[in-house]
């Protein structure tokens, strides 16, 4: 099962690069071959500070007034068990910046090995508002009361709900469809109005 928000960004080079930190010291290692003719940074990555190293995109977006480019971590980073894969930090790009971009990544932790291969997706971009134009209010009895009858509702219902969708993990939760199933047929209803 596939959770992105946003676009991935995929590694477009033929070779795996592995980054890695030993002796507290980041290491990059990769087939680079020789640099390209356009003179761009060769290699596209770079240590940046003790701590990170920067990947140069070469990736250029603008959105319009009033929104941003947010870069981070791609959904899989989350779920790794292996440590391998990189960790994109949170960066908050304006319409305004008129400058190629680049991503910045943690440094791995000691003796761990971040892997960029080939065609697998290393960030994601989402597209969000510059600044954020809502306020956190509390819910009104009427409305706390309303949500509490269609979460009574989505209980009684659930069976008909996750049919065919469930399964349990290795700790004996148990997870289904039923969330998957209720965006969908909300996705249908506002197409429909």
């Amino acid at each position: 099962m596939r959770a992105v928000l946003g676009r991935r960004l995929f590694y477009p080079y033929k070779n795996e690069l592995h980054v890695s930190t030993k002796d507290g010291r980041l290491v990059l290692e990769g087939d680079w071959g020789p640099p390209p003719d356009s003179g761009v940074q060769w290699p596209p990555f770079r240590n940046f500070g003790d701590g990170f190293y920067t990947y140069q995109l070469l990736l250029d977006l603008k959105v319009e007034k009033g929104m941003a480019i947010r870069t981070e971590p791609h959904p899989r980073f989350y779920s790794d068990r292996t440590d391998t894969v990189p960790i994109a930090v949170p960066a908050l790009v304006r319409n305004w910046w008129p400058m190629v971009f680049f991503c910045v990544f943690k440094a791995p932790a000691e003796g761990r090995t971040h892997i960029f291969r080939p065609n697998e997706p290393f960030a994601q971009i989402i597209v969000i508002p510059e600044e954020a134009s809502f306020e956190l209010e509390p819910m009104s009895e009427d409305e706390a009361a309303e949500r509490e009858l269609q979460a009574r509702r989505i209980y009684a219902n659930r069976p008909k709900l996750s049919a065919g969708t469930e399964w349990t993990s290795s700790t004996d939760t148990v997870f289904d469809g039923t969330y998957r199933h209720l965006h969908r047929a909300a996705k249908d209803k506002a197409r429909q109005e």
